[in-house]
């Protein structure tokens, strides 16, 4: 008889620490952790819909998720974030980082305003939880998946703030990887395509302009349809997992084949 084999990707026992976890890929990508056995610490802004995921992932494991509610942008949080993480769970084996925002505006028509808030929320904070986490991803060899856009690298119109904050994401997640390398800590960025969420309608779009936008992925994307949370998610655990630890520094496309489509 065969023996069985190791489940390929697992996220058992280790601590995973999961931004922007109240709605969105965010809050999918805890409720996979879950299941992959992973011990949880949660932030969103939303308490309500952060509880919510928290129950989620109580469905799927016996461990309760620690949540830590809080704006990324505050500097006193994104410290609360990893001391509570690490007193509670006693170490840090993963970090994602799922927290961002979008806005819309042209190189006419963005204020300074929205600027510095989508590039504080999508970068700055970034940065700085990433900074604040090293020390213990050292001690666990463990390592940062952060989460871009497929607009990272490609360039659409009024979008602009956005599109210069994941393609910053982007070059982090290299220069990154080539610094801790050497330590054998990992780091790797999703950058997903267009993506079934409410972050397009938060950021101002309207349920018409919404629809037409998923309507379009039918010429823009070669799987011709939008992606689901879920399969970011899959690819955020793989990464996360020992199944990928030879890769890092990659910015992986989730965007089904936007990228290879003919402009």
């Amino acid at each position: 008889m065969a023996a069985q084999q190791e489940q390929v990707v697992s996220l058992h026992g280790k601590v995973c620490l999961v931004t922007g976890a109240s709605s969105g890929i965010g809050a999918g990508t805890a409720i996979l952790f879950a299941g992959l056995g992973a011990r949880l610490a949660l932030n969103g802004r939303n308490q309500e819909k952060l509880q919510e995921t928290a129950q989620s992932c109580e469905a799927t494991s016996s461990m309760k998720p620690l949540l830590v509610l809080g704006d990324l942008t505050d500097e006193k949080v994104l410290q609360r974030l990893v001391e509570e993480t690490v007193g509670h769970f006693g170490q840090l084996d993963v970090l994602v980082n799922c927290g961002g925002i979008t806005s819309f505006g042209s190189i006419e028509n963005t204020t300074l305003e929205d600027y510095d808030r989508v590039m504080n929320t999508n970068v700055r904070s970034l940065f700085y939880l990433s900074q604040l986490a090293v020390p213990h991803l050292i001690k666990t060899k463990g390592n940062i998946v952060n989460v871009s856009s497929f607009l990272g690298r490609g360039s659409i119109p009024n979008i602009i703030a956005y599109c210069m904050s994941k393609s910053a994401v982007d070059h982090m997640t290299r220069c990154a990887a080539l610094e801790l390398g050497s330590k054998q800590v990992r780091v790797n960025a999703v950058c997903p395509g267009v993506i079934v969420t409410e972050v397009h309608k938060r950021a101002g779009m309207s349920e018409e302009q919404y629809q037409e936008l998923l309507k379009c992925t039918q010429k823009t994307h070669a799987l011709g349809r939008p992606g689901r949370v879920e399969e970011v998610a899959r690819t955020i655990a793989f990464l996360a997992s020992d199944a990928a630890s030879f890769i890092t520094g990659e910015t992986l496309l989730v965007d089904g084949g936007e990228r290879v489509m003919s402009p």
